[in-house]
């Protein structure tokens, strides 16, 4: 059905770009074989024909082609979508804005991204792109890398794109099993070398940041538009960045043993020696803390908040449960 639809918006697209004078729905319907095929040549299913053109219309309005509506003389209502009006300027990149661009290729390289950001690579040089300009020239000792193994991030991304709704099995870090859950995706963002989504949850009516890592099974899509406004993309990091512990507000105390947890320490406002291969550290305290020093096992003791000392017990027995 997918292809099919997208098949009949390119005829009609191709249709509209052709055209030198306004057609009307009567001879686009004729002249679109998806259109005959579904309503005939003649004026039965008028009604049904005038929904989906309006749809397809609509949809191609919202992919970025420019059509125009004409009314003759006589009243009749034509469409078509000038060439010039749909022309993009010419690219124009310096060497420096050519770099930027092979930079940021380059980083996708390793991830799911590479075959897309090589072929933008090869259209940029066709449009014109320095022939002095190596794109991936290398530009410094350090290679970036953007690393992505969670099979949850291709269908993720596309449905952020596309602003579809999608469904998938959760597994809280605190949780033996995982949950379904409904959400409307904004957008992904990396943060300590770990894939977050933020989206609206649908079943909570909130906001939410998920862990790509937690997902278990396929990332499923949903029709429909989306229910909540989508924030802007400041927000949305800040909304990752929150949930994923990188605002804090107050302080903890911990015990670390001597020799581990070096994230730990990069991060401590104060480190003092215990002894008997245990330190003490203070650390920035914001939502997350709890889920990040799970992670080190038992290489890590909360001292306080009480709060925080609960949370890190309840995830941990979690774990122990499987």
């Amino acid at each position: 059905m997918a292809i099919a639809k997208a098949e009949r918006l390119m005829n009609l697209a191709l249709c509209l770009l052709g055209t030198r004078r306004p057609l009307s729905k009567r001879e686009l319907r004729e002249s679109i074989e998806a259109y005959v095929e579904a309503f005939g040549s003649g004026t039965g299913g008028d009604d049904s024909f005038n929904r989906m053109f309006e749809r397809d219309k609509d949809d191609l309005r919202e992919l970025g082609l420019v059509i125009e509506t004409v009314e003759s003389l006589d009243g009749e209502v034509g469409y078509l979508a000038r060439r010039d009006s749909n022309r993009l300027p010419p690219i124009t990149l310096d060497a420096e804005e050519a770099a930027a661009l092979g930079l940021a290729a380059k980083v996708w390289q390793q991830a799911r991204l590479a075959g897309a950001a090589s072929g933008a690579l090869q259209k940029l040089r066709a449009a014109g792109l320095p022939e002095d300009v190596d794109p991936y020239e290398a530009h410094g000792a350090l290679e970036p890398r953007i690393p992505v193994h969670e099979a949850a991030f291709e269908p993720l991304m596309l449905a952020c794109r596309d602003r579809r709704p999608v469904v998938f099995d959760y597994r809280k870090a605190n949780a033996a099993h995982p949950e379904p859950r409904h959400v409307e995706p904004w957008a992904l963002e990396c943060w300590r070398g770990h894939w977050y989504l933020a989206g609206f949850d649908r079943d909570r009516g909130a906001e939410r940041v998920f862990r790509l890592s937690r997902i278990t099974g396929k990332v499923r899509s949903r029709g429909g538009r989306f229910t909540a406004p989508v924030p802007d993309v400041v927000t949305v990091r800040e909304t990752v960045a929150g949930w994923a512990g990188e605002t804090a507000d107050r302080s903890a105390r911990i015990r670390l043993r001597a020799g581990a947890g070096y994230p730990l320490r990069a991060r401590a406002t104060a480190v003092r020696e215990l002894g008997d291969g245990w330190d003490e550290l203070e650390i920035p305290y914001g939502h997350g803390l709890d889920a990040w020093l799970v992670e080190f096992g038992p290489d890590v003791v909360v001292l306080e908040p009480a709060e925080l000392r609960a949370d890190v017990v309840d995830r941990l027995r979690a774990v122990a449960k499987g």
